[in-house]
């Protein structure tokens, strides 16, 4: 007896599904930036929390601050401490002297900068080559390494102990830094925009004052915010070159609160927070400034 052996019907060939390649990319994507919005809120919980913890702290009675566990927003909010500041007139003398001592370097860093970043851009004349190592040579010299020569300057011009000795002193490291930013931002506009002027019969200076600078806001603004910062925050010539407390600046101030058995925690916290206001309110009304000048000067066409 024979037997038929029928064969297995076979299965229907299967279709393999893939992902279109426009919907992974997007999947990447989508994971990209969340994982950089994961660092982006860690980095700025990373760098806020100390300024949150400061401000925190100045509100706070100075056995508070370091009691256990700690308190992140006291009970016993005060403003006893910038009461005390505000009230102590040598304490207030330390802003004026920060104002007067930064505003004047600002100023007077940009205004020679200005001149000298456009002689640099539009003009060729001998030792140009030699006058730029200079000043990249002093912008790289630490300023540490020059801290006893310069005191041993200005005791000798009698300058030991003013504003005009911390004024020199600051621009000595403010002015590379700025010629050599605007003179890379004056690179970028063409030099046909003076030349024009000219042309109509103007000179050098009315190109420059009323056509360039002008142009060059942003890139103004951004060198003065970053020069007022530096002799706003500067402390080692401060000290050094200063000896009574009618010209000490707020680095030094704050400095002073630390005595020789108790430090003024509250007050140092709420002076810190005090000095942080300039700065802050300069980057609050010129950040759109400020954020296109730090990479114009970058690029040249």
């Amino acid at each position: 007896m024979t037997t038929t052996v029928t064969p297995a019907p076979t299965s229907a060939p299967q279709t393999i599904k893939t992902r279109p390649a426009g919907e992974k990319r997007a999947k990447e994507q989508r994971l990209h930036k969340i994982g950089v919005s994961i660092a982006l809120v860690i980095g700025s919980l990373f760098a806020g929390f100390p300024v949150f913890w400061m401000l925190s702290s100045s509100f706070k009675a100075n056995s508070e601050i370091f009691q256990f566990p700690p308190r992140i927003i006291t009970e016993n909010f005060s403003f006893d401490a910038y009461t005390t500041i505000l009230g102590d007139p040598v304490k207030v003398r330390f802003f004026v002297n920060s104002y007067v001592v930064s505003l004047s370097v600002t100023a007077l860093t940009l205004i020679v900068a200005i001149f000298a970043a456009y002689g640099f851009s539009r003009y060729e004349f001998r030792g140009k080559r030699a006058l730029s190592v200079i000043i990249v040579t002093v912008q790289a010299v630490p300023p540490i390494t020059l801290l006893i020569p310069f005191f041993g300057l200005m005791v000798t011009l009698k300058l030991y102990n003013t504003y005009q000795g911390l004024i020199l002193t600051y621009m000595v490291f403010t002015l590379p830094y700025a010629i050599i930013m605007l003179t890379g931002y004056f690179n970028t506009l063409p030099k046909e925009l003076d030349e024009a002027v000219k042309v109509d019969g103007a000179g050098a200076l009315t190109a420059l004052w009323r056509i360039l600078v002008p142009i060059a806001i942003p890139g103004i603004v951004s060198v003065g915010i970053y020069t007022f910062m530096i002799a706003w925050n500067e402390y080692l010539f401060a000290l050094t070159l200063t000896r009574t407390d009618d010209m000490r600046t707020v680095p030094i101030g704050i400095q002073l609160l630390m005595g020789q058995h108790s430090y003024e925690w509250n007050e140092m916290m709420a002076m810190s927070i005090l000095g942080c206001i300039p700065v802050l309110i300069l980057f609050l009304f010129f950040q759109r400034y400020f954020i296109g000048g730090l990479t114009a000067g970058s690029v040249k066409s």
